[in-house]
């Protein structure tokens, strides 16, 4: 009696657990490509490499499998600082720049808060 072999993929073997690598990475991927802070339409890439090491006598191979997702990292975050105070009184601070005059009320009814400050010594 003749045996037949079903093919299989080399993803299948180690009780499915290479398979489950590739889609721990790919959910990574997906998870980077919805984050609102990351650049939409740039690349993503998942590496799967296989490490192939025979036995001296050639009749096994030790497989190590590893799967790694290079993502887009999130998109740079800038404000704007102005430098304000006194340097002969040794009185110095850096302000957040706002899009309006603070206490002013804006088209949509907000109102706009007053910028972050952040005090410093004067070292001149």
């Amino acid at each position: 009696m003749k045996e037949e072999f079903e093919a299989k993929s080399v993803m299948e073997m180690s009780g499915g657990a290479i398979l489950e690598r590739v889609n721990v990475e790919m959910a990574r991927v997906v998870e980077n490509i919805l984050d609102p802070n990351a650049k939409a339409d740039a690349k993503r890439k998942i590496t799967v490499t296989l490490e192939l090491t025979p036995s001296a006598d050639r009749k096994n191979i030790t497989v190590k499998t590893t799967a790694k997702s290079t993502l887009v990292p999130t998109d740079a975050v800038t404000t704007s600082l102005f430098i304000a105070g006194k340097p002969l009184s040794g009185e110095m601070a850096i302000y957040e720049a706002v899009p309006q005059v603070p206490g002013q009320i804006g088209m949509d009814g907000a109102e706009q808060s007053k910028p972050k400050i952040l005090k410093i010594p004067y070292a001149g």
